[in-house]
């Protein structure tokens, strides 16, 4: 199975004092929460009337009304046998640093991540101002590639494109900004869907360059 090496950057806009990520949908993402759906236990199903006396339907009535009250209720069951187990695309959305695939033998790792930045986020950043922060094996288990993380200060004034990455070649991305005083609380909030390398550079972020900002990153 042939792989490719990878880069991935830290976009800083000193401009706003924000981070600059991309969110897509990652279908393997989706089959995994479609699967872990599907081991949850079925819901109870509701008592029907009159099936047991009046004692019985009497009994059922708190565990109907748990479902909803008036109409609300009975459209969310309604929906519920629609679509049975399918949860919303939404759950297959991730919060990742601009990234891209080592593909072009021609070009350098810089020349790579100044392109990917271009083309997902709009900024149009000289290979001089990457700098680069480390490089480290991803996806070890599957295949065992490596990936190099740059660092990237861009301003509102090298903002050439609204990004988005390439549609012909199947990328739909939306460009997300985080605060720089909210950058450690999204980090670690595991309800927000990230990889591994948001929280790793953010952690790198507050450990080398905070201090230049003067602004606190922590939790």
């Amino acid at each position: 199975m042939r792989t490719h090496d990878s880069v991935s950057v830290l976009i800083f806009n000193t401009t706003s004092h924000c981070f600059v990520l991309v969110k897509q949908f990652r279908p393997a993402v989706y089959m995994s929460e479609w699967e872990r759906s599907k081991s949850k236990p079925p819901e109870p199903a509701e008592q029907p009337e009159g099936a047991e006396g009046a004692e019985a339907g009497t009994a059922a009535q708190p565990e109907a009304s748990k479902s909803g009250e008036g109409d609300g209720g009975e459209k969310a069951g309604d929906e519920a046998v629609a679509s049975p187990g399918q949860p919303p695309v939404s759950v297959g959305v991730t919060y990742e640093l601009c990234a891209g695939l080592v593909d072009k033998p021609n070009l350098t790792l810089e020349e790579i991540a100044r392109q990917e930045v271009l083309e997902e986020c709009g900024y149009d950043v000289p290979v001089t101002k990457l700098r680069k922060i480390t490089s480290y094996r991803s996806g070890v288990g599957v295949t065992g590639a490596m990936q190099t993380m740059f660092y990237a200060e861009v301003s509102d004034e090298n903002c050439v494109g609204e990004g988005g990455g390439e549609p012909q070649e199947g990328e739909l991305i939306e460009v997300v900004k985080v605060p720089l005083h909210e950058a450690m609380s999204f980090a670690y909030d595991e309800k927000i869907p990230k990889t591994m390398g948001v929280i790793f550079s953010f952690i790198w972020f507050q450990s080398n360059m905070s201090p230049k900002y003067k602004i606190s990153t922590n939790v």
